[in-house]
């Protein structure tokens, strides 16, 4: 499939925008997220790709780096695109950035500044810090620190080891901090972010919803025009607010393609149709199932598993959409995340927006994606505004090739439905329990190259054992295992081995990410 990048294709316009200049920190989407959090457009991009000649640019955030503003490797910036033509944000390495590019002096520290640090402020008044408690806790995570100030430029706050937390020019827009204002624990970091976007850059705090649902049906209606689009569903938040949205805008021209892989949860094919025919969706849905089955037979290995049923995705979703005559547009669920480009410490892109799975180039049709400047969050309040089920705005995240990574060694159907099983229990207890929307993610894990001794009545077993997982997150870039109550997990214990034939032991995981990841594969 061949998607066309065209001048008109998938173009959305904001009249405000706050720029955030990446310089490769983890926390870079986090500060995306707070900015988005006060109705306010931000876009993200690589430090060295700033806008130049936008007319909706009003403000520019620098973000952290896993650098140090003296190395060679250091990313530095031309500061003539900016300085002096919108107000500057500085953050950890950003503000250290303008300390050394302006002359000032930055050193590295004898020991590592993390954690929570007190603000003693050295002037009142101070646009930046109005409405500060005192004391305000802050989050420090640096290396390096400020040790003199460039011309022009004064301390406006510090803490018991920083002398220079927070500074501000004499008699430009521009200001710096060495704490991470992003973060939970610095207490009032999202009053700085909106002193500086508010109040010193002028938002209007027109982001919300119910705008964003009207300016993309709007836009939808002029870019698509009369033409057919195909969307292919997972089942996901993602996927079915794009279809809702498309929908809304161009009706019975646009056709859902939703493929039952047999690697979904429990019923989910039947379940996901049905929500999907509430909502008025045209959806045509192929099981597939057994397609699958026979091309992962005695395939263990787990990279191969995610190669074979992505390949037969796109053969199953490319002859669907052969039937639908006169398609030029092919339309997903991306969101922003997906399509920041982050850096590692080469300075190399590693991860940039993805193109729609390597569908194969022969279709002939244009990509569009409607929720392309969405957070995940922003996604589920979106699906709110369209009225949709509780239940799939809030549906946890599912992995592309669905309980494959979630059975460890060769798939059978017999394994399938064993996991299908007590996974079913799982998250059903996780809803009647009241834990579901407290947690992030959670499924089952089967341990099918492994069996496990039991004994049930008088007899011994030798049975699978499987593996509970729940976490907690923001985003799914840091994972926390779910501090789940002991009675809920004696409960679906119980429940599992005594309703699923070929379970006698069942354990709950544990390990955080890092160092473990969420799926098991």
């Amino acid at each position: 499939m061949h998607l066309v990048n065209d001048k008109h294709s998938h173009i959305f316009l904001f009249m405000q925008k706050i720029i955030i200049l990446d310089f490769g920190s983890q926390t870079t989407q986090l500060i995306g997220r707070r900015v988005r959090e006060l109705n306010t457009f931000c876009e993200i991009m690589p430090y060295n790709k700033f806008p130049q000649d936008d007319p909706d640019v009003i403000g520019v955030i620098l973000s952290g780096s896993p650098y140090s503003v003296y190395e060679e490797r250091a990313f530095h910036l031309d500061f003539s695109q900016i300085r002096g033509k919108y107000p500057i944000l500085g953050i950890c390495y950003g503000a250290q950035l303008m300390a050394h590019t302006f002359g000032g002096k930055v050193e590295p520290e004898g020991t590592r500044e993390y954690g929570r640090a007190n603000l003693e402020f050295m002037e009142e008044g101070n646009p930046i810090l109005r409405g500060f408690s005192d004391n305000s806790q802050v989050w420090m995570s640096h290396g390096d620190t400020i040790t003199r100030l460039p011309e022009g430029f004064r301390c406006i706050a510090s803490t018991a080891t920083v002398k220079y937390a927070a500074y501000a020019a004499n008699d430009e827009k521009i200001w710096g901090v060495q704490y991470h204002p992003e973060v939970f624990h610095s207490i009032d970091g999202t009053k700085l972010l909106k002193n500086f976007v508010v109040d010193i850059c002028g938002g209007k705090q027109d982001w919300s919803p119910a705008s964003f649902v009207d300016q993309t049906v709007t836009e939808l209606r002029q870019q698509l025009g009369d033409d057919k689009v195909i969307l292919g569903l997972s089942g996901g938040v993602d996927s079915s607010v794009a279809a809702v949205l498309l929908n809304r805008a161009i009706g019975k021209n646009l056709t859902c393609i939703f493929v039952n892989n047999g690697l979904l949860r429990k019923n989910e094919f039947t379940d996901v149709l049905r929500d999907y025919e509430c909502l008025g969706l045209n959806v045509v849905g192929v099981d597939a199932s057994q397609k699958f089955y026979t091309e992962l037979a005695g395939v263990s290995e787990p990279e191969r598993k995610r190669k074979i049923i992505g390949a037969g995705f796109i053969d199953v979703f490319e002859a669907e959409a052969k039937k639908i005559t006169g398609a030029k547009w092919l339309a997903q669920g991306t969101i922003y995340p997906d399509r920041i480009e982050s850096l590692n410490i080469t300075g190399k892109v590693i991860k940039s927006h993805h193109n729609v799975g390597g569908l194969p180039e022969k279709m002939g049709l244009k990509l569009c994606e409607p929720l392309k400047w969405l957070f995940k969050d922003e996604v589920r309040r979106v699906g709110r505004q369209l009225q949709m089920p509780e239940h799939l705005i809030t549906r946890h995240p599912f992995p592309g090739p669905g309980l494959a990574v979630r059975i460890l060694g060769a798939i059978t159907p017999e394994k399938v439905r064993v996991l299908q099983d007590a996974d079913d229990i799982f998250i059903r207890a996780l809803r009647n329990w009241n834990l579901y929307d407290q947690v992030w993610q959670a499924g089952v894990v089967l341990l099918s190259d492994v069996k496990s001794v039991g004994v049930m009545g008088d007899e011994r077993t030798y049975e699978y054992p499987v593996v509970l997982r729940a976490v907690t997150s923001a985003d799914a870039m840091t994972a926390d295992w779910a501090k789940l109550p002991y009675d809920f997990l004696a409960d679906v214990s119980n429940q599992i081995i005594r309703n699923v034939r070929g379970v006698n032991r069942v354990c709950y995981d544990i390990s955080s990410k890092p160092p473990a990841t969420i799926e098991w594969e």
